[in-house]
């Protein structure tokens, strides 16, 4: 017959000592874990993003400096607002610091990133969002309007990224910024699209070309997003987009930030050498 005293002894014992073990144990992972927070993902590296002064850019920049980079804002005409980006990060004690450059100049292109190193020791993110939109049928562009969106959209991109490809230090990101219009374009749209087009496979093509360095390149096509880019078409270029896209509104910049944000984390570093779409289930 087995011992019954010693056997509800034993069992009240350990029912004693367990919630004692347990609270020890939970008391201990406290302790360790306020002794040791988790670093935030973007610790000791840095970003540079073109064309953040506002909207799209603005928001990313804003969303990096949360996850811990350093930041270069970039503008080109926008310095009051892109100054308040700056104290804006500040403000949440995060590190920033402000450059001018026009995109289509290869120049003004490294002398910003070389602004970027001198601050921040390297780069590793860049995120390639500076850009115009013209909208015209083909029979009423002006040579003008077009050349000039080539240039900031299409040659300022490729300075962009040809700067990045050569200074992108080891398991970087770089993400262009292309456009859910280039899936369906309507009428007047053609030059911009193309200039978006350009961007999928300016990114396709550089993926394949940083092969083996960890470095992930990426674009990211935004349907409408409420920014002053696009609205400067008027009301009536939003009209009806709230009601055509399941979400039922439009995108905000910091929709598109997210995005980036998760391209930029270690969650995204699997996704490579694709466009991304974003824009709310529209098209």
């Amino acid at each position: 017959m087995p011992d019954t005293d010693s056997s509800r002894r034993t069992f009240m014992a350990l029912a004693v000592a367990a919630p004692a073990a347990l609270a020890l144990t939970s008391a201990a992972s406290a302790q360790t874990s306020t002794a040791r927070p988790l670093p935030l993902p973007g610790a000791g590296r840095a970003a540079v993003i073109t064309g953040s002064s506002r909207g799209i850019g603005a928001a990313t920049a804003k969303r990096l400096a949360r996850d811990g980079y350093a930041v270069t804002v970039n503008y080109l005409t926008n310095r009051d607002l892109a100054a308040q980006v700056v104290r804006d990060i500040e403000a949440e004690g995060g590190r920033a610091i402000l450059r001018q450059a026009d995109v289509a100049d290869p120049a003004a292109v490294k002398a910003l990133f070389d602004a970027n190193d001198g601050a921040f020791g390297g780069v590793d993110v860049v995120v390639n969002n500076a850009g115009i939109m013209i909208v015209g049928p083909f029979a009423r562009m002006t040579d003008a309007a077009f050349d000039r969106m080539m240039a900031t959209n299409v040659k300022g991109s490729f300075n962009v990224l040809r700067e990045a490809a050569r200074r992108t230090r080891v398991g970087g990101r770089i993400i262009s910024l292309s456009s859910s219009i280039i899936k369906t374009p309507p009428p007047a749209t053609a030059a911009y699209a193309a200039t978006k087009s350009a961007q999928v496979l300016f990114s396709s093509v550089l993926a394949k070309e940083l092969s083996g360095r960890g470095i992930s390149v990426n674009s990211i096509a935004p349907g409408a997003v409420d920014t002053q880019l696009l609205r400067q078409h008027g009301e009536e270029a939003l009209r009806g987009i709230p009601e055509q896209t399941p979400l039922g509104r439009l995108g905000l910049p910091e929709d598109i930030a997210n995005v980036i944000a998760l391209l930029c984390s270690q969650d995204g570093a699997w996704i490579d050498g694709q466009n991304v779409f974003a824009n709310g289930g529209l098209g």
